[in-house]
Order: C-alpha cells, then sequence, then structure tokens
C-alpha cells in the first residue's frame, strides 16, 4: 500500500513537470507545425531571386547584330555609357578591328506578346545596316523582321515569326508599373553580360528616381538625353542593355539602358511606364509615332537666364529646314518661354510638354527675341523615324 502511494506521487510529480514545460515556450523556441497547422512559407531575397530566375528568365532574350563591313567601334568614356557595344569573339570582349560577318552589337530584350514582339534598347539596333537576331535562354534563333524604333526614348520593338521554332512557346512578360516605386526596394537585373553570358543574373535596390542623364559618346554620334530614368546598383554590364528590371513580384518595373563610367554601382534603366506607351502607341498606328517640332535647344535655368539677362525657358540652338518648327518662323536665338500658355521651366521641359501634345495638333509657342514676346503657331508632324 505505502508502495502504491509513492508511485501514485512520484506520478502525479511527472504530470506537473510536463504540464510547465509545455507552458513554457523559450524566446528562441523553434515551432514546428503540426498536421493540422498551416504551414508558413518564409521569403527570403534568395528565394525571390531564384523564384524570378526559374519562372521569367527564360522570357529573356539575346539581341544580336552582324555586319559584313569591318569597322572598328571605339567606346571612350563620356559620364553615362550606353553598354552593349562590344565585338562578341569566343576570347572576350574585342575593341578593335572586327573580322567581316561578326556580332558587332550585342545586347539584351524580353519577350512582351506571344505573337514575337520583343523590347530592348533602341541603340543596341541602333544601325540600319546591319541584321538582327534574337536568341533565347535555350539558343533557339529568330531573325529579326521589324524594328520599330522610338524617335524620342531610347526604345525600340523588334518583330520576330514564333513560327521559326514549331513547339517553342513565347511567354510575354508582366508590365508593372513604374508611377510608384521606392528608392530602397528590391530589384533583380537579368540580361546577356559582357555579350557573351546568357541571363546573367545581379540583385540590388532602386537607388534612385528621377535621375537625368546624358548617356553615350559624342565620338561614335550616339548622344542622348534621358530622363526620368531609374538609377539601380544592380550590376548593369555590358550587353545588358534592353534587359528587363524585375521588382520582388517578377513584374518588369523597367529596361536597364546605361552605366556610369565613373562610378561602381551606378546604373539606370528606363522607366516600364515609357515601354509600355510604345507599346500602345504602336497597337494604334502600326508604328511608334511621336510629336515632332524640329528644334535643338537647351533649357536656362532660372540663375542662368538671369545672368543672361533672358527670361527662363528653352533656348533655341538649332532649327530643322522644314520643321514645324521652321514654318512657324522660330529662329536660333530665340528662348520659347510657353507652349499653349504652359510655362517652359527645368520642371517642366519642351521635350515634356511637347511629348503630351498629338501628331497634327497645332500648338501655340510664346517666344522672346529683341527684347519682346510675340505668339507663334506651329502644326506638330510625326517625329521622322530613325
Amino acid at each position: 500500500m505505502k508502495k502504491l502511494i509513492i508511485l501514485i506521487a512520484i506520478l502525479i510529480g511527472l504530470l506537473v513537470v510536463v504540464t510547465a514545460a509545455q507552458q513554457y515556450v523559450p524566446s528562441n523556441a523553434i515551432h514546428l507545425a503540426s498536421k493540422n497547422q498551416p504551414r508558413v512559407k518564409v521569403v527570403t531575397e534568395e528565394s525571390v531571386t531564384i523564384n524570378i530566375v526559374k519562372k521569367y528568365g527564360p522570357s529573356v532574350v539575346t539581341v544580336i547584330g552582324t555586319s559584313n563591313q569591318s569597322q572598328s567601334q571605339q567606346s571612350l568614356p563620356f559620364g553615362f555609357s550606353f553598354p552593349p557595344f562590344f565585338n562578341a569573339n569566343p576570347g572576350g570582349p574585342n575593341l578593335s578591328q572586327p573580322s567581316q560577318n561578326q556580332a558587332e552589337s550585342i545586347g539584351s530584350g524580353f519577350v512582351v506578346t506571344s505573337g514575337g514582339m520583343i523590347v530592348t534598347n533602341k541603340h543596341v539596333v541602333a544601325d540600319p545596316t546591319m541584321s538582327y537576331q534574337v536568341v533565347t535562354s535555350d539558343g533557339k534563333k529568330y531573325s529579326v523582321q521589324h524594328i520599330y524604333r522610338d524617335p524620342l526614348n531610347d526604345v525600340a520593338l523588334l518583330k520576330i515569326d514564333p513560327n521559326q521554332n514549331p513547339g517553342k512557346k513565347l511567354t510575354p512578360l508582366t508590365l508593372g508599373n513604374s508611377s510608384n516605386l521606392q528608392v530602397g526596394q528590391y530589384v533583380v537585373a537579368i540580361g546577356t553580360a559582357l555579350g557573351q553570358f546568357r541571363n546573367t543574373v545581379t540583385t540590388g535596390v532602386i537607388s534612385g528616381l528621377g535621375r537625368g542623364i546624358t548617356a553615350g559618346s559624342p565620338y561614335a554620334g550616339s548622344v542622348e538625353q534621358l530622363n526620368n530614368v531609374i538609377q539601380t546598383d544592380a550590376a548593369i554590364n555590358p550587353g545588358n542593355s534592353g534587359g528587363p528590371l524585375f521588382n520582388s513580384s517578377g513584374d518588369v518595373i523597367g529596361v536597364n539602358t546605361a552605366v556610369s563610367q565613373n562610378g561602381q554601382n551606378i546604373g539606370f534603366a528606363i522607366p516600364i511606364n515609357v515601354i509600355k506607351n510604345a507599346l500602345q502607341n504602336y497597337q494604334k498606328n502600326g508604328q511608334i509615332k511621336r510629336p515632332f517640332l524640329g528644334v535643338s535647344y537647351s533649357m536656362l535655368s532660372k540663375n542662368l537666364a538671369i545672368l543672361n539677362n533672358l527670361p527662363q525657358g528653352a533656348y533655341i540652338q538649332n532649327v530643322q529646314t522644314g520643321s514645324p518648327a521652321d514654318k512657324a518662323g522660330i529662329q536660333q536665338g530665340d528662348v520659347i518661354v510657353k507652349i499653349d500658355g504652359q510655362a517652359i521651366n527645368d520642371t517642366n521641359t519642351l521635350a515634356a510638354v511637347i511629348a503630351k501634345k498629338n501628331v497634327g495638333q497645332t500648338i501655340t509657342i510664346t517666344i522672346y527675341r529683341n527684347n519682346n514676346t510675340q505668339d507663334l503657331k506651329a502644326t506638330l508632324i510625326a517625329a521622322p523615324q530613325q
């Protein structure tokens, strides 16, 4: 009887200890889900990147341009450069004397329609004398049938025939919204690094928004002003131009375009809303039509205007013969101060205002000339294709 009482007491003590242990959970304890409990997926940068590469990487392509003319390509430092023009060969990039019929222009692109529409940069396919080819991540090749170049942006649409490779499905990427981006946002870039390594993946963050840069080289005649671009520290290498910049959801929020030659991890991408606008323009017109005035100019900041005793606006450096500006009577040395009553200044440039107008629209241009202002009328035409 005594032994039975002792045994019962021991069992009761063990029960108390087990109950207390179950109620006490240390702060660093790992909770294991039971069969009846939902599993929680832990999302990390690594899993996000791997998912994007697996799911969307096959829709990233390489754009190759070939020419049968032997010529020398040189890339000279000039602030921000377009990085695709490296002559590919098995030994690596070679910047001088390419042989005939070899690849001279290599960039990246990505599929936007299952019918064979590819987005890339205009400077990747800038030479109209070259023939271009698209190569998918699995090595399938397509001849580029048509190129639609945006006259005002560093954007080009390439049309290929998906039936060139029967059984191969072209999967379009999802285009996001670049109007709600935030600095610090995680991004993934995919492209053909150095013109050799297809589907190279780099990661980083959005380093800045609304940047304005001058990209290209004046020695090669390929200088372009890019406004409102995305700055990122994701590595953008030669050959990455035209490739997509993804957000963590796998949506394309930019097109990788330029890299700073004077710094490290400073790359730039065109916001995807610009590309969406170009696609809509193409679907509507069968080409990319942009309104064209026909002037080259420099913006007069407030301080520069005061210094030169001029009003703030767009100082006209050159007027293209036969253009709407020429027909309206605009002259070199004029300052355009208003378009349809809207002031022209650093935050509202002439290019930005004209871009919002329509081809065929007649606008009122207020100019300053010889200490007087006057209104001129100009009817915008479609910008010439480049």
